[in-house]
This record gives C-alpha cells, structure tokens and sequence, in this order.
C-alpha cells in the first residue's frame, strides 16, 4: 500500500479508511460529516478534496511529446505549455484503458494523472527507444479546493492571480508559502483549483487551506460526495463507465480525444470503429429512494436495453439517478425504462438528458 501523508486528517475527521483503497492507496470514502452537506457546501460556496490517489507520471526530454503522442488519441505536440486537456488511452484494438488528464509543464515536459488502468505498462512500452525519461511521482500530493468560492479562499495566499486562470491552465507559484502547481479544473462539475505539491507540505496546504475556508462556508469532502458530484456532472471515471472491457470512445462519448491523424496506440482500430457503436452513454432516472446498483440491467419492455454503469441518489437534486450505456432501443430522451438490479428487483424510470447537473457546463467557467 502506498502512503499518504494526509490519513492523520482523515482520520481526524472520521474517515477510518477502511472502505477500499483506489490506485494501493487508502481514500477516504466517507466522513463523520454527512456526504449530502459536504455537496452542498461544494455546490454553492466550496469544499476539499485530497485527490493523491491519483497516479502521476512525468515524461521528460528531447521525444518526451513523441512518447505522449504514442500513448495518447490526442494531438499532444500540439498543446501549449502551461495547459492541460482530457485525453483517452487505447491498446491495439482501439479500446479505451486509461483515463488520463495530460499537462504540459515545458516545452519537453509532460505531466500525465491517470486512474488505475493501463498506463504504467503503456507508458513504458511507448517510450523505449526514445529520447525520453520517465518517472512517476511518488513524492506528490494533488489536493482539490472546488466550488464557486474556491478562488475566493485560496487568492489571498497565493502569487498567482487565480481569476484570470483559464479552465485546464496551470502555472508554478507560492501558495501559502509552500512552491506549488495550480490548476484551473477540477472533478465536480463546479469551478476550481487543483494544488500539486510535494508531500512534505501537504499537511501545511491542507491545514492552511482549511482555516482559511472557515469564513466561507468550506467544508472537507469524501470520495463518496466526489463520486456523487462527477456524476451528476455526468463525467466519467475509468473502468467504472467502462466495465465491459471492450468499450470505444465513441460509445461513451469520448470521440473529441481522438486526432484523425498521428501515429498512436489504436489508431487505425478506433477509427474503424467511429460509426459501429454497440450502445452510447446517456442519463437515466429511476423512480426510487435511493441509488440502484452498478451493473443493474435497463429493459424496455422485455429487451435488453443496456447496462447502468455509474448510480447515485442525488439529495441535491432530489433524484435517484444513474450513467449508462443505452442500446438503441433505450436511447430517445423520454423512452420508459424499467431497470433489473441484480438481485431481481426492477424500478420503472426514464431516460433524460446528460449532464444531471448544469448541462450547459456554465458552472466551470464562473470564478
């Protein structure tokens, strides 16, 4: 298991770790605090999130933008430094094995956060033979501060003048003293700021960072309120959205990853399968109290109409609700739905339109 240096915290607030690790690291699932109040406190005024699960790769040297385009379905050459950009990661049958969010730091150096996918054995195998170097992150801790006051809390501790970030820009400041990289961004469908700092002062930043919220209404948040929020925001986490294995970008709505041109892993497969989709991920609503089951089939009348892959029950919505993959059959916003959980229970519902939670992504934008 890896080490966090920031357990102490969660334990303080009643996380007793204990309910799975993500990435051989243990997370904090829930606190003593109720995870409906640490949404609504991210929602309408800001929260905090330790998001040092996360595995991050650095790909430095003379090919480092060769080895990232390999790995990568997007044109990474292309991006400039000091941004960042979702990208998907493929093996040879064009079927997608990582989430990644790549940051270029330098003109020969990128930054690449990961889930728990393919990318350590990937990475590897596209930068032999390179002029490149790689090297993950061991001593790194990404902490999330999120909502529309998060630049509010964190502005008058930091160098860089936060309002003016762009979504996905980055840059190397002081914040709190400490030398960090921020990020406009963020997991929750609201707008924020991601901090990347050293272990060592991770401690400090999410002390400072909490005694600084404290006059506006921040509130530390578990992985369950993120995973709450990134659904209702209708964004996806690999494999959960992904569980059958073999699943394309164009299913799930990723086909703006993918570059028409370049030489990576994938590419002629995933193309080949632009216009074959098996189903495409959409919204549902169930007609019940709390959040039906990952896994749960969706039946239109007495067809298998697809597969529900990321559920909650939204208090902030007041809705029971779930990502899924719909067959063709499923896919007409207002279809009648029916969904099976595995233990045989069904749940009439109906499909709606995805993201639950601000679809026009206004909220990201607004600092």
């Amino acid at each position: 298991m890896r080490n966090n240096v920031l357990d102490s915290r969660h334990r303080a607030l009643g996380s007793d770790l204990g309910g799975g690790s993500y990435n051989d690291m243990a997370v904090p699932w829930s606190y003593a605090s109720d995870p409906f109040d640490e949404v609504a406190a991210t929602r309408t005024r800001a929260g905090l999130f330790d998001l040092s699960a996360v595995l991050t790769a650095r790909v430095g040297g003379p090919e480092a933008a060769v080895v990232v385009d390999h790995l990568l379905s997007c044109d990474c050459q292309a991006l400039a430094v000091g941004s960042a950009r979702v990208a998907s990661e493929l093996n040879d049958a064009g079927h997608i094995v990582d989430d990644v969010i790549v940051l270029r730091a330098a003109d020969d150096v990128f930054l690449l956060c990961h889930g728990g996918g393919a990318t350590p054995d990937n990475l590897r195998a596209s930068a032999e033979g390179r002029d490149a170097n790689v090297r993950w992150e061991d001593d790194l801790n990404i902490l999330a501060v999120q909502g529309p006051r998060a630049a509010a809390v964190l502005q008058p501790h930091c160098a860089q003048d936060l309002f003016k970030l762009s979504w996905f820009e980055h840059v190397e400041t002081t914040l709190f003293g400490c030398q960090v990289r921020v990020l406009c961004g963020g997991f929750t469908g609201e707008h924020g700021i991601e901090i990347y700092c050293r272990a060592d002062d991770a401690g400090k930043l999410w002390d400072a960072v909490v005694d600084a919220g404290r006059d506006h209404g921040l509130m530390p948040g578990s992985w369950t309120a993120l995973n709450t929020m990134r659904t209702e925001a209708g964004l996806l986490f690999y494999p959960l959205d992904m569980p059958e294995g073999d699943v394309t970008p164009w299913e799930v709505g990723l086909g703006w990853t993918i570059a028409t041109e370049g030489d990576y892993r994938g590419r002629a497969a995933v193309l080949a399968a632009r216009g074959k989709e098996r189903f495409r991920l959409g919204g549902i609503w169930v007609r019940h109290e709390v959040a039906v089951e990952a896994g749960a089939t969706i039946l239109v009348g007495d067809q298998d109409a697809g597969l529900v892959t990321s559920p909650i029950y939204s208090r902030f919505l007041m809705q029971s609700v779930a990502l899924a993959h719909l067959k063709p059959a499923a896919q007409a916003l207002g279809t009648t739905i029916q969904v099976k959980n595995p233990d045989g229970t069904v749940y009439d519902g109906n499909v709606v339109r995805c993201p639950f939670y601000d679809p026009m992504r206004l909220r990201i934008t607004k600092k």
